[in-house]
């Protein structure tokens, strides 16, 4: 496969995957050292990665005019969608999990850095951002460098200043934990629940599917039955083999419906 379009000394660009013609992937100063993204990703028009350090995973989504750019590495886990007109910046390092959402128009920044520390300005700042599984900045969010632990989540126009619990939902100016009000972004669903919705997701897509197979533990994954793809809902990963059921089935799972990552 040729790519017009990313520069860089190694470059690794998955199945199925669409860059738009008019996205630009390069490191700071000429090629980036690596770029990696993953099978059936999209990534938008004009958006602009220049980093010489670039992964995102599988099934993600990087909507247009988005603006990936730091000295250091930037990784993205699998089924991130990042919306159209985000700023995601990796000068203090960037790290965000699986099954990440950022919202249109929000703003991701590992530094702080412009005020004259010779005239003794007081902020200069390059920390790494750390973002978790499952944590969802809902849109139109600013944040600094934080830790945003598992399933935490910023509600829209948020401006996150400090660190994100496991699975507290964030709002305000600055963002302050609002879950003693509305609960939390994820309840406790049982394992069985998980099986029995799965396979009724299965049954809606394909009733008649031979190639996918819903396992509620891994003992019952045939690691050597290449012709199968198993959907482990204990903890959501899959045998990934790339069958064209594989890939319609998890695209009707995306976005909302269940979200898996390969074992």
């Amino acid at each position: 496969m040729e790519n017009k379009n990313i520069f860089a000394d190694e470059i690794i660009v998955g199945k199925n995957t669409i860059i738009e013609p008019s996205a630009k992937i390069r490191g700071i100063n000429g090629n980036a050292k690596r770029i990696f993204i993953g099978d059936n990703c999209y990534i938008g028009e004009n958006v602009q990665i220049i980093c010489d350090d670039f992964s995102i995973g599988d099934y993600s989504k990087i909507q247009h005019d988005t603006n990936v750019h730091g000295y250091l590495p930037c990784h993205i886990g699998h089924n991130a969608w990042i919306g159209q007109y985000c700023i995601i910046d990796s000068i203090g390092g960037t790290t965000i999990g699986n099954n990440c959402g950022i919202g249109a128009h929000s703003q991701i920044w590992s530094h702080i850095k412009y005020g004259d520390t010779l005239e003794g300005c007081r902020f200069l700042t390059e920390k790494p951002m750390v973002i978790g599984n499952d944590v969802w900045f809902v849109g139109h969010c600013i944040v600094s460098p934080i830790v945003a632990q598992d399933k935490s989540m910023a509600m829209v126009g948020s401006v996150i200043t400090k660190d994100m619990a496991f699975n507290e939902i964030y709002a305000g100016s600055p963002a302050k934990s609002i879950s003693d009000k509305i609960g939390f972004q994820f309840l406790e669903v049982s394992t069985e629940t998980k099986f029995q919705k799965m396979n009724e997701y299965l049954k809606e897509w394909n009733p008649n599917s031979k190639s996918i197979k819903i396992v509620s533990d891994k003992n019952e994954i045939d690691f050597e039955n290449k012709l199968v793809s198993y959907f482990n809902v204990s903890d959501r990963t899959y045998t990934k083999r790339l069958s064209d059921e594989e890939i319609g089935f998890m695209k009707f799972l995306l976005p909302a419906k269940g979200k898996f990552t390969p074992l």
